[in-house]
């Protein structure tokens, strides 16, 4: 695109969780449009390598640096590489996340740590220590992968609707915060995306044939879907935007169909 409002070209935009899923199809996404992207995971290797494919697929600059969100004392060094070798980061995009599927009463602490010290702490910890910086500069954005669980949470979800709800209310803080300093923070909170992680599961004719009914859009979601919300949270375009979460979820959280109908019928 060439209009200057929605334009990310040259901008320094670090990804968590950006070796697959929904962080690699964004990361993709900016990397297309000419920033320099840097995109995080817990293997070193593997982030070097899926950045690699992606800066060659897209004929754009990408790099990979080892970081395990849920691990403190990874963060800093991670950030401190990347702003010493470009400078500056302009856009954070958190999309780190795990989950544990399980009913509440067989859930344990060490599944609640799981979920949390990755989708809420880890994001957290990144925010805080990439705002740092850009607070110093006095400007930046921050983008936050949430969860149609911002909307109501799903049964069996209770860690992730839990650490889902934490984010969206950190990122209504942050945005109050750090808003008069220059620095933008807001969400994107995904519908039924299908990503390698869950595709077994969507897999199912059940399943499927819920979601359809329950999305507007009568399809599930691809990674690729929220790219550009993600490219426009992070452009001029939405200069005055800031503690929002967009659902980018087919029109799931409209509103639920029910069989009326066949009732009626």
């Amino acid at each position: 695109m060439n209009d200057p409002l929605f334009s990310v070209t040259d901008q320094v935009v670090l990804v968590s969780g950006g070796t697959r899923g929904i962080g690699r199809a964004l990361a993709e996404g900016f990397c297309e449009r000419g920033a320099l992207v840097a995109i995080t995971g817990r293997d070193g290797a593997a982030a070097q390598q899926a950045a690699s494919e992606i800066a060659a697929a897209k004929q754009g600059r990408c790099l990979g640096l080892a970081c395990d969100v849920a691990e403190p004392a990874q963060i800093q060094p991670a950030v401190d590489r990347l702003l010493a070798e470009h400078g500056r980061i302009d856009v954070l995009v958190n999309v780190a996340g795990v989950n544990r599927r399980r009913p509440a009463e067989e859930l344990t602490e060490a599944d609640m740590d799981f979920v949390l010290n990755v989708n809420f702490r880890g994001a957290f910890r990144l925010s805080q220590a990439v705002g740092l910086h850009m607070l110093e500069r006095g400007r930046g954005s921050q983008i936050n992968i949430g969860s149609f669980s911002n909307h109501g949470p799903l049964h069996w979800l209770l860690p992730y609707a839990a650490s889902k709800a934490a984010l969206g209310h950190m990122i209504k803080s942050l945005a109050m915060e750090w808003g008069p300093r220059g620095i933008r923070v807001n969400g994107i909170a995904p519908g039924f995306i299908v990503t390698d992680l869950n595709r077994q599961m969507w897999e199912k004719p059940l399943l499927q044939e819920w979601g359809r009914t329950n999305t507007p859009l009568v399809r599930t979601g691809e990674p690729g879907d929220l790219v550009g919300a993600a490219i426009f949270l992070a452009s001029q375009a939405s200069a005055y935007l800031t503690g929002q979460m967009i659902f980018v979820d087919g029109g799931l959280s409209a509103g639920l169909r029910w069989p009326i109908e066949q009732v009626m019928g």
